[in-house]
């Protein structure tokens, strides 16, 4: 059952960083313009983001293996149209083909495993979601660079199609139902519309300001759509009978703390990955190949310390790993933020990566295991969709709006002396938001009740049998 979680989440989380790595050898391609290619980032990303909410909602509703495996086929197709794109356009419109079944698999990946491990082992088992998921996203630099290099960056996309038939088999054999009786009847399309436009639209005018400015009528008329968006969605599901996202969950000023965390760290997650992949090819003149490398290091120490993690925050509570984690993250890109024209991996990256490796191995599965148990068991797959929502939302802010933080035109994205700069500012950002995410941490996180302690020791699926019991 968790080979099956951690294999379905690991093809999207890969997706949404190997493609990275792979962003000059598709422009060359497939002549794509710097908008371009921003948008094979962002559009996997903003139908993501958009619609992982009703995603978890109908998990609850119409069973979580269900609409999982759902997710997981429909990935997989996308994925293939993505190998086989011949223009950017034709790439972009199966990028967000891809974060539609994202959408579907990734909230039932991790509300299979709430409702089917006893209270006292959620911790364990999410701490080694959290962590070797969190390895996958690592890993999609270092992967995609490697399959670059030997044989095309359409491999980033089509090495998925074994991964889905391998989680499809399992997942049909080994993973329980499960369901929330009182889900909604019926699918909130305009709540789920509502949330699209609002970040469609934003995202469009971040990107937009790169070229335009953002004072430009036509970026302040698209931020201007995605507040107005923004506005209804929120009327929209406090009034809805049955709303996409039931607005009541976020009464619990826990699971509010949670997800406050989650948008400050994620979007300084997604920063750092993209810029630190990027600097290392156009100013340190890395290899693909060796860009991907770079980042191992953080990818051995989530794979050894996660699950520890989250055994360590359900003796001592979550409080303690959710402010120390975001603070060391940010010495390392503070850290990060220092490198120049003359790096070298072993003296200036090597130890910025460890610390920053070492910040996410404490914190990232207290953050989810804190998230879900803040939620009742009923809700899990809302609570998982709500806060998925968030860290997608938040990278997908992130990668608009830095580059007009930084002030980066477009042909500075391929100009070393032009990026380097503009790569400093966006670390320096990146680590502000991680103290952000720790002081928040510090000051609103609590132990939830479902994360108490126990000394009992037993099998830890608490889920009904795969088949009836013989006579």
């Amino acid at each position: 059952m968790l080979t099956v979680a951690v294999l379905g989440s690991a093809m999207v989380f890969i997706d949404g960083t190997v493609v990275n790595v792979a962003l000059p050898h598709v422009g060359t391609d497939l002549s794509a313009t710097v908008s371009g290619l921003t948008w094979v980032v962002n559009a996997y990303t903003l139908t993501l983001a958009a619609l992982i909410l009703l995603g978890g909602s109908l998990g609850d509703r119409f069973g979580r293996k269900r609409v999982f495996l759902v997710g997981v086929v429909w990935f997989a197709a996308a994925s293939l149209l993505c190998g086989l794109a011949q223009d950017v356009g034709t790439l972009v419109a199966a990028r967000a083909l891809q974060g539609i079944g994202g959408a579907l698999l990734t909230p039932g990946s991790l509300a299979i495993l709430q409702a089917s491990f006893r209270e006292e082992d959620r911790g364990r088992a999410i701490g080694a979601w959290s962590g070797l998921t969190g390895i996958a996203a690592a890993a999609g630099p270092f992967v995609g660079g490697w399959l670059i290099e030997v044989a095309s960056w359409r491999w980033i996309f089509l090495i998925n199609l074994p991964f889905a038939v391998a989680v499809v088999v399992l997942g049909l054999r080994y993973v329980p139902e499960s369901r929330d009786p009182e889900a909604p009847r019926h699918v909130d399309v305009a709540g789920a519309v509502l949330a699209a436009v609002a970040l469609g639209a934003s995202t469009n005018a971040l990107i937009a300001a790169e070229g335009r400015g953002i004072g430009s009528p036509s970026v302040l008329l698209g931020l201007a759509v995605g507040l107005v968006a923004t506005v209804g969605f929120v009327v929209r599901e406090r009034r809805a009978r049955e709303p996409m996202l039931p607005l009541d969950i976020f009464r619990s000023r826990l699971f509010s703390a949670a997800n406050a965390v989650t948008f400050a760290v994620y979007a300084a997650l997604s920063g750092v990955m993209l810029w630190l992949v990027l600097f290392l090819q156009v100013v340190a003149d890395f290899t693909p190949l060796a860009a991907g490398l770079a980042l191992m290091p953080m990818t051995v120490l989530m794979l050894f310390l996660s699950s520890r993690a989250g055994a360590l925050a359900t003796r001592i509570g979550p409080r303690l790993p959710m402010s120390v984690g975001p603070l060391m993250c940010a010495v390392g890109v503070a850290l990060l933020a220092r490198l120049d024209a003359d790096t070298t991996y072993v003296v200036d990256v090597l130890p910025a990566v460890v610390v920053f490796g070492l910040g996410l191995s404490l914190m990232v599965a207290p953050l989810t295991a804190t998230v879900l148990a803040a939620a009742p068991d009923e809700h899990a797959g809302l609570a998982s969709g709500v806060n998925n929502a968030v860290s997608r939302v938040a990278g997908l802010l992130a990668i608009a709006a830095l580059p007009v933080v930084a002030g980066l035109s477009d042909e500075a994205y391929a100009s070393p002396d032009l990026l380097l700069p503009a790569y400093r500012t966006v670390m320096w950002c990146c680590a502000g938001l991680l103290v952000v995410g720790g002081l928040l941490a510090l000051v609103l996180i609590r132990r939830p009740v479902g994360m108490a302690p126990s000394q009992r020791s037993s099998c830890p699926v608490a889920a009904t049998p795969l088949e009836p019991a013989s006579d």
